[in-house]
């Protein structure tokens, strides 16, 4: 094991015909010592190499003495290196092209620049005075942001398929599991001559926002490998068949299991995959269908359970599985929200109930519909209007019936069952959540796929398949940091988020030295943890 605490001095060699000095950190390993250099010093008189050598030493002269040491500036380096070294460890370097190429390293430093900066690419452009990471990557001085960041950014999308079908060769094998969802990101602002920016169903929750729709393909783990923008006013389900050719055709998988949410896999376009060779399915049944199923009596109401999952098969469809389970905090949940929906309809409906005045059939039926449909528990209520006055009662019946479905769901399977166990099926639709994750980090303060700045549609694209390479770059460091998520503290005493382990990264800087006339790098030793950050993320400094 090598010590973490290493101390820079000045080694002046007198053996050449000139004296050069080496900058050298001294630490021991199995016993022994042992040294790595950071640098030398020529072209100076042995007079000046042993001042400097006496500054790190600490034998440092006042300040006003013209000899002294002085800090001629100083930029972020730790994080910008280590993740791209990370970037570079993973091959992302020779999947965006198999040469090197000076868009390609403006590309890595746009990928690596989401994850440390975020922001706009003028924003990124503009750091080159704060931060090494451009010059890491290749460009020395004012960065422009034409020629640096949208060219690049156009030879990006360029190679996406290809980038793509690399990602998938390593991620994706015959007969594995493929998450895939959908999310949508709304944009501000006009885009009038866009095909794809348009409104849609918000997962946001902004409709007064035109959106577009994303769609992306992760492996079990939730390791990202495809991405692809739709247009803002695609449903879930139209995506599918697509996807499915994609996998097929462009990744060559000829035996595959597609985990999709409810709106994805619908009843529809479940029956035509179902027909699909190779090709199996886990998804949710909706409530409607789960109470078709009950109908048919192919369940029932008692074989929901909180401590086991009891798996039933459709006889009518051999092929396919039904995973019966119950959580019962979702159940308490629901039960809750049920209960305050009918209460705030009961108010309403009390309010017109009991006006002095009559009101018109027509008037009274449109006030009462709007407020069954802003609780949406019209099939709980009877209601009816007599001369001008309205009388309904809440149907008990049906309450109670619903009531038993609390927290129940059911994962629907056409895998077999000597592949995929029962607990195994439900577990797979569970790993949706970490597309969920995926969606969260893109979309929030992590990297920031909006406000989304292009106004071009391919530039869209290229920009929001940079933030899924740069997703790909963060997702690995968090696998390699897992024990030290796994080490922190609970409540007040955790410390440990991507964010907080990037802000230590980024206390690691350059500094510009001036000493007796001569000017050097020279890189901020790391501290204890965040050498242990480094060694995590298996990388040397």
């Amino acid at each position: 094991m090598k010590s973490p605490f290493r101390r820079l001095h000045l080694e002046i060699q007198r053996h050449r015909s000139q004296p050069v000095g080496l900058i050298r950190s001294s630490f021991r390993q199995d016993g022994k010592v042992k040294h790595s250099n950071h640098g030398r010093i020529t072209g100076l008189p042995l007079a000046q190499l042993r001042l400097i050598q006496a500054a790190f030493q600490d034998e440092v002269l006042p300040k006003d003495d013209p000899r002294s040491l002085q800090l001629l500036g100083s930029k972020e380096y730790g994080a910008s290196y280590a993740l791209l070294a990370l970037a570079r460890q993973l091959g992302l370097e020779r999947r965006l092209y198999s040469r090197p190429q000076p868009w390609v390293r403006d590309c890595l430093a746009m990928i690596v620049g989401r994850i440390v900066y975020a922001g706009s690419k003028l924003a990124l452009s503009n750091q080159w005075k704060n931060t090494a990471l451009w010059e890491l990557c290749g460009t020395s001085g004012p960065v422009d942001v034409e020629d640096h960041c949208y060219q690049p950014l156009d030879r990006l999308l360029a190679r996406q398929a290809a980038i793509q079908r690399a990602l998938a060769k390593e991620h994706l094998k015959n007969g594995h599991l493929v998450l895939y969802d959908i999310t949508s990101s709304y944009l501000e602002g006009a885009y009038a001559e866009s095909l794809i920016v348009l409104f849609g169903y918000s997962r946001d929750g902004k409709r007064q926002h035109e959106q577009i729709t994303l769609g992306l393909l992760c492996d079990e783990q939730g390791c990202p490998v495809g991405v692809e923008v739709f247009a803002g006013n695609t449903q879930d389900a139209q995506t599918v068949s697509d996807k499915v050719k994609e996998l097929r055709q462009e990744y060559g998988l000829k035996r595959v299991t597609l985990v999709g949410d409810r709106g994805m896999i619908t009843q529809t376009n479940a029956e035509e995959l179902d027909q699909v060779k190779g090709l199996h399915t886990i998804t949710a049944l909706t409530h409607h269908q789960i109470v078709e199923l009950l109908e048919r009596k192919v369940i029932q109401t008692g074989l929901f359970d909180e401590h086991k999952i009891v798996e039933v098969t459709d006889p009518d469809h051999p092929e396919r599985r039904y995973c019966l389970c119950r959580n019962p905090e979702s159940a308490q949940r629901e039960t809750g929200t049920r209960q305050r929906l009918l209460e705030l309809t009961r108010k309403g409906l009390d309010k017109l109930a009991g006006r002095k005045r009559k009101a018109k059939e027509a008037k009274l039926g449109a006030q009462v519909g709007k407020l069954l449909a802003r609780y949406k528990m019209g099939k709980f209520v009877e209601w009816n209007v007599v001369e001008g006055r309205l009388v309904y009662e809440l149907k008990e019946a049906a309450i109670t019936q619903e009531a038993l479905l609390d927290g129940c769901y059911v994962v629907r399977a056409t895998v077999g069952k000597d592949v995929l166990n029962t607990e195994g099926t439900v577990q797979a639709y569970k790993s949706l959540a970490l597309v969920e994750q995926a969606f969260r980090t893109l979309k929030t303060v992590a990297l920031e796929i909006r406000p989304i700045y292009h106004k071009k549609d391919d530039r869209i694209r290229a920009h929001v398949f940079l933030c899924v390479l740069a997703y790909y770059v963060e997702w690995h460091a968090k696998q390699r940091l897992q024990p030290l998520f796994a080490e922190d503290g609970q409540g007040k005493h955790r410390q440990w988020t991507m964010e907080n382990v990037i802000e230590r990264l980024g206390a690691i800087r350059r500094q510009r030295v001036k000493m007796a006339g001569v000017e050097f790098d020279r890189v901020t030793t790391p501290e204890a943890e965040q050498q242990r950050i480094l060694d995590l993320l298996e990388v040397t400094m």
